[in-house]
């Protein structure tokens, strides 16, 4: 997973097999043969995403369908129409991707601080939901939230919710992070039976 965010990160640009390694593995984690280990991550993700969406071999660029949606790109998006809407004192268009950007931003610090916090995490994660039906970080904040808060069924349910709105309104699955997200919980609750 690591690999492919990276990879969606920096798609604009094709990316070394070094800077790859050590992206994945820190110096003190990075096993001896990191290059033939990248090697295996890769075709991994080619059997996954398709042999088109990862070309080459001496450097790895992600070629994604137009339509594909990076969460991290569309919060700065938000948060540029929100800066520039704000500069032109035009309220009405600064509200909505400032509040979506301000719930991604505060379900995060949720997540991060953990414990208590973690309900200020599940409330950002609704609300996401609730905004934006389609954007699929409001799912994962609330699947992990749910998750660190013991409650794995109900973080499944979102799973579900998700996987059958963009299913009939889109006819895609989730992404590659929901998906894993999704497989964990899976794992988590067959561990507990």
């Amino acid at each position: 997973m690591l690999v492919f965010v990276y990879l969606a990160l920096h798609r604009d640009r094709k990316v070394g097999r070094e800077e790859l390694i050590e992206a994945v593995w820190p110096e003190q984690t990075r096993p001896r043969a990191a290059d033939s280990a990248l090697s295996s991550l890769l075709s991994k993700l080619r059997q996954v995403l398709g042999p088109d969406a990862l070309p080459g071999r001496g450097e790895a660029r992600l070629v994604l369908p137009g339509e594909a949606w990076i969460d991290l790109e569309a919060a700065a998006a938000a948060l540029h129409r929100a800066q520039s809407a704000v500069a032109l004192e035009d309220w009405t268009a600064a509200w909505a991707p400032a509040r979506i950007s301000a719930l991604e931003c505060a379900a995060e610090v949720g997540l991060g601080l953990g414990g208590p916090e973690l309900a200020a995490t599940e409330r950002s994660g609704r609300r996401l939901i609730e905004l934006e039906p389609y954007r699929e970080s409001g799912y994962r904040f609330l699947m992990e939230a749910l998750e660190r808060r013991d409650n794995v069924a109900e973080a499944l349910r979102v799973y579900e919710r998700l996987r059958v709105t963009l299913r009939e309104e889109l006819g895609v699955p989730p992404g590659v992070g929901a998906q894993a997200l999704h497989k964990r919980l899976l794992d988590r609750g067959s561990a507990r039976s």
